[in-house]
Parts: C-alpha cells; sequence; structure tokens
C-alpha cells in the first residue's frame, strides 16, 4: 500500500498573526490527520476526539503567545497524543489499553512519523466504514471523525435533529467498541467488501452535496469538497485500486458542472439548458484520464462505468450531440455490475433518446409499480418530464405535483412549480 506524506498548512501564510484563521485551515486540513494518529494511542474514539478538540482550543492561545507553527498539524497531533496519555495514565488504564504503545511522552513528530500518518487515515476511513454498521452510521461517523464537521452540520445534511444525529453516532461508536472493531486497514481477501463501502458512503457525501436535499441553495459546497478530498486522499493511499481511480473520476467529471447548475436568478438548469463552454475542462481532462486508467486492465466496476458515462456527457458539444447510444451500452454494463433501481432508472432517460420517451416511460412505470423507488422524487420528475415530451400535459402536472411533494430543495421546488404551471398552461391551450 502506498504512503503519502499528509499536507498541512504552513506558518507563511499567516504572517498578519490571524491565528483564528490558521486554526481553522488546520482543522480543515488536518482534523482526519490529527485524529488518526491521536486514536492509534487511545484505542478509544471517543477519547481520541476529546482530546483532539483540546489541542484546537489550546493552539488558540498558545499560538497567540508563539506565533504559528511550521507544521500546525504536527502540532496539534504532539499535543493531542499527549493529552491522551495524561488522560489514560489519569484513569490508570494505560497498562492494559496500550501494551504496545508507539509513542512515548515527550516524544515530537518526526518526518517519519508524518509519512507514517495517512496509513492511519485510511485506517480511520474503513473504521468509519465497517460493514457491521448501518449505512447511515458509516456516513455521519465519516463526516464526523474524518472531515471533522460538527454533529449539527451532519444533521442538517440529512434532515433530521441534532439529537437524533447525536444518537446516531454515539450508537455506531459504542457498536465499534462493544464489536471490537480493529482499527486497521483490511486484509486482501477483505479488502473488496470494505472497500466497496468506504466507496459508497463518500458518493454518498457527494450526491448530498451535489443536489442537496433542503435548503435554498441547489450545491452543499461543503459536502462536495469533503467528498473531493476524501477521494484524492484515499488514492493517494491506494493508487492502483481501479474503483478508487473511477469514483474520483465520477466525483471530478460530475464536479466540473457545478458553477453551471443554476442560473443567474437561481434557476436549476438542466443538464441540456447548461452553458458549455463554462464547464471546468481542466477537470474534465484529468476526469478523463482518471476514466481511461480506471478501465484498463480487468472488468470495471461500478464506479469506473459511471465514471465513463459522465466521460461522454463532458465529450459532447451539445445535449443533442451527446452518444446516447454508447451511453445506453454503459448502463446496460452497469446494470450488470450493480442492478440497482436507480441506474434503471437513468438508464430509461438514455431510452428516451434512442427510442423515444414513450419507450422511458414504459420503463419508469414498471419502476414505478416495482416500489423500489417509493419516495424516490426523481422517479415522478422523469416520468413528468416523459409524459410531457408526449404532450400528456395533464398527467404530465399530476407527475410533477409528485415530485414537488417529494422535494424539499428551494430550486429544485421553484423548477418544479413552474413545470407545473407550463403543464397546467398548455393543458387548458386549445391548441395544445
Amino acid at each position: 500500500m502506498a504512503s503519502a506524506r499528509g499536507r498541512g498548512i504552513t506558518a507563511g501564510a499567516y504572517s498578519g498573526g490571524d491565528v483564528a484563521r490558521a486554526v481553522a485551515d488546520a482543522h480543515r486540513s488536518d482534523w482526519a490527520f490529527v485524529l488518526a494518529a491521536t486514536v492509534r494511542v487511545t484505542a478509544d474514539i471517543d477519547l481520541a476526539e476529546e482530546c483532539v478538540q483540546d489541542a484546537y482550543v489550546a493552539a488558540m492561545d498558545a499560538w497567540q503567545r508563539t506565533g504559528v507553527p511550521a507544521r500546525p498539524g504536527a502540532w496539534l497531533t504532539t499535543t493531542a497524543r499527549r493529552r491522551a496519555i495524561d488522560a489514560l495514565r489519569r484513569e490508570n488504564t494505560l497498562r492494559r489499553k496500550l501494551p504496545l504503545l508507539v509513542v512515548r511522552e515527550g516524544d515530537d513528530m518526526s518526518d517519519d512519523d508524518r509519512d507514517a500518518i495517512p496509513d492511519d487515515r485510511l485506517r480511520l476511513v474503513f473504521t468509519c466504514c465497517h460493514p457491521a454498521l448501518a449505512r447511515e452510521a458509516q456516513v455521519a461517523l465519516t463526516l464526523r471523525l474524518v472531515c471533522g464537521l460538527s454533529t449539527a452540520e451532519i444533521a442538517a445534511a440529512f434532515l433530521v435533529t441534532e439529537a437524533t444525529m447525536a444518537a446516531r453516532v454515539t450508537r455506531a461508536k459504542r457498536k465499534i467498541a462493544g464489536a471490537r472493531i480493529a482499527y486497521r486497514v483490511p486484509e486482501a481477501r477483505e479488502l473488496p467488501d470494505r472497500l466497496d463501502a468506504v466507496l459508497t458512503v463518500i458518493h454518498l457525501v457527494f450526491t448530498t452535496g451535489h443536489a442537496a436535499p433542503s435548503g435554498a441553495r441547489m450545491v452543499r459546497a461543503d459536502l462536495v469538497d469533503r467528498a473531493l478530498w476524501l477521494t484524492r486522499m484515499l488514492r493517494g493511499l491506494m493508487p492502483d485500486e481501479p474503483e478508487v481511480r473511477g469514483l474520483l473520476a465520477l466525483l471530478v467529471l460530475t464536479d466540473a458542472r457545478r458553477e453551471t447548475r443554476s442560473g443567474e436568478d437561481g434557476r436549476l438548469l438542466l443538464l441540456e439548458e447548461q452553458d458549455r463552454g463554462r464547464w471546468d475542462r481542466d477537470a474534465i481532462a484529468e476526469g478523463k484520464d482518471l476514466v481511461l486508467g480506471a478501465l484498463r486492465g480487468g472488468r470495471p466496476g461500478r464506479f469506473a462505468l459511471q465514471a465513463a458515462i459522465a466521460a461522454v456527457h463532458a465529450d459532447a458539444p451539445s445535449y443533442a450531440e451527446t452518444s446516447w447510444a454508447e451511453i445506453r451500452g454503459l448502463y446496460d454494463a452497469l446494470l450488470r455490475v450493480w442492478p440497482s433501481p436507480v441506474v434503471a432508472l437513468n438508464r430509461s432517460v438514455a431510452v428516451a433518446m434512442t427510442d423515444g420517451p414513450a419507450a422511458a416511460l414504459a420503463e419508469m412505470d414498471a419502476l414505478e409499480a416495482g416500489g423500489a423507488l417509493r419516495g424516490y422524487r426523481y422517479l415522478p420528475a422523469a416520468r413528468a418530464d416523459m409524459l410531457r415530451r408526449l404532450g400528456e400535459y395533464r398527467s404530465a402536472e399530476i407527475a410533477y405535483g409528485q415530485a414537488l411533494e417529494l422535494c424539499e430543495n428551494d430550486a429544485e421546488r421553484a423548477f418544479l412549480a413552474g413545470r407545473i404551471a407550463e403543464m397546467r398552461a398548455a393543458g387548458n391551450d386549445p391548441a395544445g
């Protein structure tokens, strides 16, 4: 497994003495680095998190007096680990909990230690995404422990109360302790199942940010950026894993359209309406290169195939000129690898472009009858679009209304309300 040197902020960026900004930047760049190193000492996630939080508080005072250190992450790690050792000693559990203590009191953070930290972060990611934990718990723990988001921020992202999310995180931590889930990178035989869980959780974080489930913003940039950071870190640690490369390609290619997904007035813009000249061409070039690597040598996985679909979209001069037959073929391959009803719904959009909206509507109706996508707001929205294209305006109005009832994002609600008004007007027009 490749090791990558952890990258932190540097003191030179804070010549003006903006300690609060330095601490905030260190939280964004070094939180997982510091927490992972501290968990290695404590063998206790709760204690490690408490000590890391104390270290960040201590930095606010110490850096005001002494200046921002040359390696803020190293300073924070040393401080947190010393606090952890002191806490364990006070509890008289040092001998029991740390038979193989890897950090002696008084040790500073050496370059060799810092080189080892990325593997510790990877252990932390895999601990959060252990298959014994429910998927919602995996996502919550990843955001809390690896990304450093507060419980309130995670609760807001997933439309639950802070108390509910705090309970979920607490239960997940207790399960890790009670089941004695090891803080380690899985062995080779365990990796496929465990890696898929990690990639799935990161993808869920990204999609939650890319199409925020609620609020005024179409995009939760903080969640998108966290997911990209996690995936880049994972690729640095596992550069030869095709699905890691595939997920990074998918995220980079999708995020390349971030600035064009809504108009200046905040109105949601569909893919066919977006100004492709404003897409991030550097990101697209990076994504396409990653796709080639992910598809090379062996049967591609679900993230590599999704990335390939995104690459076809990115290559097309316009929506109408997209190679829909190629996209449909990729969706066929994706369904064989990952028979998901969401994939089937997305494939039906390609069917609409190759065989017409009536064929796509038949597939969507079958998905609706199956019930697997009950409550999924994009199914009635997709059905409504097919009905609109077929000129069945009253039925389309009803379907858009169903999508509106399931939607809590302000930009999407405004778009759906506008469609409903259009369908109502078209349905009342004798010429229609």
